[in-house]
């Protein structure tokens, strides 16, 4: 009946399915697959564009690792892999053989969230926490911290910050620079107004811009934006605001 030929048809599928399988399995081992094509997806390219496919076939390639017309036995996807993520642009990198004797390298790059200028270098700090080199091909635009920043300091409470500023709209828009004196006496940088801000240290950093909005969207509508040269947020719950010498 119908139900008996589908069966075979089904068992013969299986079978055939099997035996292509266990023959690409043993050809591999024996080494006689050979790599007929590389496709390199860099995933989100669209978004940034700090490498290039060019660029990761020839640092491949360099390192002997291009995997184009090798046998399978040649091919070890961990070292392609480990020596893409040597470049500190990548957060991640992933090699893939396929049946047909297919490579396939997909790469993320990482995303940058702070731009750090201190006496121990010039360094981006990613979304992971993660440093960057600063030698980019793209410009990007993302606040900026310079002064006495230590890397354990840029990478820890410094890069929580920055990804507070990140993840908020309004204060992403507002604040384009931290002047870091020491980790005790932090100034932030407003891109509207001319006044200093001093947030002292990044302790209850939430709140202490949470109290500067209040100041910005109460205050400042009937004040101006040039009546104070500093607002002081480093004392616990309170805006303290010293008047400018112009509106006195």
């Amino acid at each position: 009946d119908m139900k008996k030929i589908l069966y075979i048809i089904f068992a013969t599928l299986l079978v055939a399915y099997i035996i292509v399988t266990v023959f690409f399995f043993t050809g591999n081992r024996s080494g006689k697959q050979l790599c007929e094509s590389v496709e390199v997806v860099i995933a989100d390219s669209l978004e940034k564009h700090f490498l290039k496919e060019k660029e990761v076939i020839a640092h491949l390639k360099k390192a002997d690792l291009y995997p184009l017309n090798k046998n399978s036995r040649e091919i070890n996807t961990d070292d392609i892999e480990n020596a893409l993520l040597k470049n500190e642009i990548l957060e991640k990198a992933e090699v893939v053989q396929t049946i047909s004797g297919k490579i396939k390298i997909v790469i993320s790059q990482k995303m940058p969230i702070l731009r750090v200028f201190s006496t121990g270098g010039s360094y981006y700090v990613d979304k992971t926490g993660e440093i960057m080199p600063s030698a980019l091909k793209q410009a990007i635009y993302v606040p900026v911290a310079s002064g006495n920043i230590e890397k354990s300091f840029a990478t820890g409470d410094l890069y929580r910050f920055a990804l507070f500023l990140q993840k908020d709209d309004f204060w992403n828009d507002q604040i384009e620079q931290v002047f870091v004196r020491s980790e005790q006496n932090i100034e932030i940088v407003s891109r509207v107004g001319d006044h200093r801000i001093i947030l002292g240290s990044l302790d209850n950093y939430e709140d202490k811009l949470k109290h500067l909005r209040l100041f910005y969207e109460q205050v400042i509508p009937k004040m101006g934006w040039e009546k104070y040269s500093v607002i002081n947020l480093k004392y616990r719950n309170q805006v303290v605001c010293t008047k400018s010498k112009r509106t006195e």
